[in-house]
Formats: structure tokens, sequence, C-alpha cells
């Protein structure tokens, strides 16, 4: 069953590319007494995630964060190194990136996507929701592919 409003945030320990490589990072703690907006990418360096999702955030941060925000963090089933090269190319500093190499923050938030016919395995549904102190307080999945709208920076703030 997917994420809902009301439920608490899965603890899944995640990747970040920290200064000396990967690093992990426990979802539990990341969310903990903070408030977080999260939003999932189908692919890192994908075209409706570099062109259109990711750069909404990107010019937006500053807004996201000056609404009470304590960290405004990106998911995507790649690894470590692929999210903090993917984080220089789109200029994404204030955005922690967070690499869920395995799915298994997806699988167990009940927010994958199976694109193996498509040769790109198990992916997250695009998605964005916020949290307080783990509790999720808005959501909104994107199910049609290359359509950016519920999980996008605009509806993230029209929640906040």
């Amino acid at each position: 069953m997917p994420l809902s409003v009301g439920d608490t945030i899965p603890n899944v320990t995640l990747k970040t590319n920290g200064p000396d490589g990967p690093e992990d990072i426990a979802t539990g703690e990341l969310f903990a007494g903070k408030r977080v907006v999260l939003f999932a990418v189908p692919g890192a360096f994908t075209p409706g995630c570099s062109n259109t999702h990711m750069p909404g955030f990107v010019v937006k941060a500053d807004e996201v964060l000056a609404r009470g925000v304590d960290t405004l963090a990106c998911l995507s089933v790649n690894d470590a190194f692929v999210m903090g090269a993917w984080q220089k190319d789109q200029n994404a500093q204030a955005i922690l990136m967070l690499a869920d190499g395995n799915a298994d923050f997806t699988r167990a938030a009940g927010l994958e996507n199976d694109r193996r016919s498509a040769g790109m395995g198990l992916r997250s549904l695009r998605y964005a929701l916020i949290a307080d102190d783990g509790v999720v307080q808005y959501i909104g999945v994107d199910t049609e592919r290359g359509v950016v709208d519920k999980s996008s920076v605009d509806a993230v703030l029209a929640n906040l």
C-alpha cells in the first residue's frame, strides 16, 4: 500500500555522496524532529527529471526552505555517485541527494514502478511529500509518464 497522509516515513538506510564517497543516511534520523520536503524521480539524468522536475526545485529551493523546511531532499533509485554527479550538473547544492540504489525505501513506501520492460529495472514513481517529524502531511504522486504536476515545486509550495 502506498505511503499516505498520516503515515510514518519508513526507516531505511540510504546513501548520499559525501566528501569521501558514499555515506549512510538513515531516514529515521533524517526526518526526526524536522520538517522535510522529499521529492523522488524515476531517474537522474532522465529528460523529465533533468529538464522539468529538478530545475523547479533548484530555482525555488530558497522559497521552500524559507517556509520552515529544514531539509529539501531528492531521492532516486540510482547510486550515490550518479546522484552526486547529477547534483553538480543541476547546480542543486541546496538539495540533499539521496541514493536508493536497491529501491529499499521506494519499495517500503509502496511507490515503486517496474520499468524492466524498458530496460530500466525497478524505479520510483515521481512524487513529492512533506513530512513533519517523520509523519507525512502531503504527498503528491504523478502516475502519467513525463507529467510533473502533483510532485512539482509549485504543488509543494501550495501545501506548505
